[in-house]
């Protein structure tokens, strides 16, 4: 019998339901003696699962590949139920997570968000303890219970003026997702599927997520972040007030002031030894594998090789030797408070993909990693006027089309989350929380081009945004813009000869998913069927497209740029039609990255002119528009 997709995304939703709560079937046991098994059930449950701690890593790559390569749908889901009560229940939903997004018969299921099935690493504990009296006080089993969300500081703390922007739930969904379709320790010869461009896209989605942050900054007012720059000085202090429902402990807080501290697995001293060797090699201008065989860091792959050695993922060239900053940064650093294990507590918020964003700390360590490649942007040359230019194309006029011309509005909007797919309330009715997010009005981009020639010339329109003024009101120079512009979106177009007028809407957007489905919805085999493109739940949250501007109308750049699509393209793009929706940050899912170009060009290389101004060519349009920001609240968002 032949399964509808909706089937299987029938009998996948109980495998996430209640993840943290043992079921009563009898497979452990089973799981236990399987010899496929062999190697899992290391990592305790109850403990936190990490992506970046090492040891765990190994144990799901060992249980994800074993589900990828289950021979029929039935055996996945066998192998499934027999490891949910025996591994780890941080470890069971990634690796189960990791499977279904790349077993092609598992092609159109989508995951249920991480938030449903965690909630814990993305409501603060006060709030569940108000939803737990509430259906003890609610008796009546059908009504439906929400509570607003709590929060989490105070304005004594001026990092707290960002909470909303680091706490979202958005941001951190996306961030546990993007790992999910680019694991680290993906390995093409035994899944048959090549990750193309991973460790330029590992480098790329965190620089942006930096540059986004700073926009954020520079919109309260603020200064942009500090970079994280030596292992021995004090670090600021963060409470998340989250704590783990799977053991009942929280995630610990960080006073301020406290220093890193060797752990058994990785000193302070092999971070700085790692760093001045990755700083060498971009020096120099190549790395060495273990038989000494140099690869060169040139334009077309050196950012690749980088990426892929900082992360430390499988792809990196002797990560004996250039080791795995990155990874052990984040441990490190969550486990600042305990470095020994003496006092048995959870690691911090660092340590975990869903929760790292809310920390302060986590924007200045990928700053400092940035500025390394940073180091590496700055070996290349400058972009030559003739890889910059389109002959014959000119962008004549730009406009955002909203309520008003050139003005985006953003304000909070408020929206819920269920926790009843997680914990038993002991009722039927649902329990949901309440919170506000950032949101922005819809908008159209409309685009004037003349294609001066008599032949229909495909085009890449690629879209940018940056603040124009610095947090001391001065006008922000190439040199610093070009790390603050975030991208809003890429497309191809075709330019008729003549004047041609382009409208595309935010909804659009090449970084954005355009929907998230909660588990209800998948239950009822909503945006289910065959031949719907697959949603990947790998993009940047849609409300987060536009920086929160100020009260006063915050000036930031539009910058457009039409580029020759027959230069860009590349060879096999679009063939499978699947997970195409958010490709600028999450790549095209099984195929190439749809775009030849260095990620981030033209901003990715230093600029040689001080102005932006003096730098456009006539394919290029700098328009400056604000955005104002609202302090009320807009109703309910499903």
């Amino acid at each position: 019998m032949v399964l509808s997709v909706l089937q299987k995304q029938l009998r996948v939703l109980p495998l996430f339901e209640h993840a943290t709560i043992p079921t009563k079937e009898k497979f452990a046991l089973k799981a236990y003696l399987d010899h496929n098994f062999q190697g899992l059930g290391v990592l305790g449950r109850g403990q936190l699962f990490s992506l970046f701690h090492a040891e765990h890593l190994v144990e799901a790559t060992k249980l994800y590949e074993v589900l990828i390569k289950a021979e029929t749908f039935e055996e996945f889901l066998d192998l499934c139920h027999q490891v949910r009560d025996f591994v780890n229940e941080g470890l069971y939903v990634y690796a189960l997570s990791v499977a279904l997004l790349h077993r092609p018969d598992c092609k159109g299921v989508t995951l249920p968000p991480i938030q449903e099935i965690f909630p814990d690493k993305f409501v603060p504990v006060q709030t569940f303890n108000h939803a737990l009296k509430e259906a003890f006080r609610e008796p009546d089993k059908e009504k439906e219970i929400i509570v607003d969300m709590e929060t989490t500081g105070n304005i004594r703390d001026p990092e707290y003026n960002l909470s909303y922007y680091r706490e979202d739930i958005g941001i951190n969904a996306h961030h546990w997702h993007w790992h999910l379709v680019y694991p680290a320790t993906w390995r093409p010869e035994v899944t048959g599927k090549v990750k193309d461009r991973k460790g330029e896209l590992f480098y790329y989605m965190h620089q942006q997520m930096c540059a986004r942050y700073d926009c954020e900054r520079l919109s309260n007012g603020m200064p942009r972040m500090e970079p994280f720059h030596d292992f021995h000085s004090p670090l600021e202090g963060y409470s998340s007030h989250l704590t783990s429902l799977m053991n009942g402990m929280p995630y610990p807080s960080r006073p301020n002031d406290l220093t890193l501290q060797d752990l058994k697995e990785v000193s302070l001293q092999d971070m700085e030894r790692w760093r001045s060797r990755i700083s060498d090699a971009i020096h120099i201008g190549h790395v060495q594998d273990e038989n000494n065989h140099e690869y060169l860091l040139d334009e077309t792959h050196g950012i690749d090789i980088l990426g892929a050695l900082v992360e430390a993922s499988h792809e990196s060239i002797n990560q004996h030797f250039y080791g795995s900053i990155h990874n052990w940064g984040h441990v490190i650093t969550a486990r600042v408070l305990d470095p020994d294990g003496r006092f048995h507590l959870n690691p911090g918020v660092m340590s975990d993909t869903a929760t790292s964003l809310r920390d302060p700390i986590f924007y200045r360590w990928h700053r400092f990693l940035d500025n390394m490649f940073q180091d590496y942007k700055e070996t290349l040359p400058h972009y030559r006027k003739d890889e910059l230019e389109f002959p014959g194309v000119e962008v004549t006029k730009v406009l955002v089309s909203a309520e008003h011309a050139n003005n985006i509005n953003t304000f909070k909007e408020s929206a819920v989350l269920n926790l009843s797919h997680a914990y038993e309330f002991g009722r039927t009715g649902d329990v949901k929380v309440r919170y506000n997010h950032l949101s922005h009005e819809p908008f159209d981009y409309k685009i004037e081009v003349e294609n001066h020639s008599s032949r229909t010339k495909p085009a890449t329109v690629r879209i940018f945004m940056a603040p124009k003024y610095d947090e001391l009101g001065n006008e922000l120079h190439t040199k610093d813009l070009r790390r603050l512009m975030i991208e809003m979106d890429k497309f191809h177009h075709d330019l008729h000869p003549g004047h041609n007028n382009i409208v595309r809407h935010s909804k659009d957007s090449s970084v954005t998913l355009s929907s998230e489905r909660t588990f209800n919805e998948l239950a009822h085999g909503e945006g289910i069927n065959e031949h719907a493109n697959e949603y990947c739940s790998c993009g940047w949250p849609d409300h987060l497209l536009v920086p929160r501007g100020d009260e006063k109308g915050m000036p930031f750049h539009l910058f457009v740029m039409v580029t020759d699509w027959l230069h860009d393209q590349v060879g096999d793009h679009g063939k499978t039609g699947i997970c195409v929706d958010a490709v600028s940050y999450c790549g095209a899912k099984d195929q190439l990255y749809p775009d030849r170009r260095p990620m981030g060009f033209p901003f990715d290389r230093s600029i040689e002119r001080d102005h932006l101004e003096e730098w456009v060519l006539p394919n290029m349009r700098n328009t400056v528009i604000t955005v104002t920001y609202h302090e009320d609240v807009h109703k309910e968002h499903h």
